[in-house]
């Protein structure tokens, strides 16, 4: 009796995805570049919130309310975590316990660039190291390819042609269906672009950090190239971490991010900067909007760009974030 008490305890925490989350498609979705490959316009980024520090239970009430609301696109990399790979290893959990049954209908990439394992095969951009970083990246998510799968930085030391022909190639051999780039200089990306297109492996997607505080790939050409070739774009950290909320508009919080150090650091909010993060929430006021939806939408308002990427600690957060989508045609 107990037994038969689980399982029907198990039956009914199983995940049935929302029948209405395809309701708003017309809206939801871009395509990316000249493929036939349509993105959300607010795609979920792995980053933070997923590594194996974080509660489990979180991280399936997040995607769940994702792709309950048509986000078809879940963001990672080998490293994501922390600890190192423990993102990817949530994400094959996450397969096992609700999303099997609605795998053609996601769309998951994986990358590979930064530091990964210890010694020098474990980094950076050589075949070798992408090679055995797509197969580890596989079994940790319990998937037999990724829909898409990056380079995640620029490798000056290693040949171009070595590291575009490992992206060829894993794509040859059924390990992903596409790939893209990601922070490369616009040079590197020109070159990538007619290596992988003269290989019959066209570049899908670039990926760069795009927001109101750091405008790069407009001022570099990284974007107006990618519009111009039919290459899709991508912006990861559309909020700066956060500096881009209300969260900072006072100062520092004693709970926030910068305030516990990492990625963000205390001597980032220079005084100039917090003056012009208070513009653009004044900026955003005029519109009807919160700081963090005039970000995202400003973004999505960009010839070229196909999705921004967001991070989520919450539902909440990511309901607030998908506020973006109905201020962008």
């Amino acid at each position: 009796m107990n037994k038969l008490k689980t399982i029907n305890m198990e039956l009914k925490e199983r995940y049935s995805a929302s029948a209405d989350r395809y309701a708003h498609s017309a809206t939801m979705y871009r395509r990316c570049g000249q493929s036939g490959v349509m993105l959300p316009k607010v795609s979920l980024g792995f980053w933070h919130n997923f590594g194996g520090v974080d509660p489990y239970e979180r991280s399936r009430a997040i995607t769940h309310y994702a792709f309950d609301h048509g986000i078809t696109h879940f963001d990672l990399a080998n490293n994501y975590g922390p600890p190192y790979g423990t993102a990817e290893e949530t994400f094959g959990r996450l397969m096992d316990d609700d999303f099997r049954p609605y795998r053609d209908e996601l769309f998951i990439s994986t990358k590979a660039g930064y530091d990964m394992w210890p010694g020098p095969y474990g980094n950076w951009g050589s075949r070798k190291y992408l090679m055995a970083s797509i197969d580890q990246s596989l079994r940790r998510m319990h998937l037999d390819y990724v829909d898409l799968f990056y380079s995640h930085r620029y490798d000056p030391d290693t040949p171009l042609e070595e590291t575009l022909q490992a992206l060829v190639d894993i794509v040859r051999q059924g390990k992903a269906l596409y790939v893209g780039i990601s922070r490369w200089p616009l040079g590197a990306l020109m070159a990538a672009e007619k290596y992988l297109r003269e290989r019959d492996v066209p570049l899908l997607i670039y990926q760069g950090r795009l927001n109101l505080i750091d405008r790069s790939p407009m001022e570099q050409g990284q974007l107006q190239f990618c519009s111009d070739r039919g290459i899709g774009f991508i912006s990861f950290s559309p909020l700066a971490q956060g500096l881009l909320t209300d969260r900072y508009l006072n100062g520092i919080p004693a709970d926030s991010r910068m305030a516990q150090g990492g990625s963000l650091h205390p001597d980032m909010l220079t005084p100039e900067l917090l003056s012009k993060i208070r513009e653009y929430n004044e900026e955003a006021a005029t519109h009807g909007q919160t700081l963090a939806e005039r970000a995202l939408s400003w973004i999505l308002e960009q010839d070229g760009v196909t999705s921004v990427l967001v991070g989520a600690s919450s539902t909440r957060q990511l309901e607030a974030d998908l506020k973006a989508i109905d201020d962008c045609k």
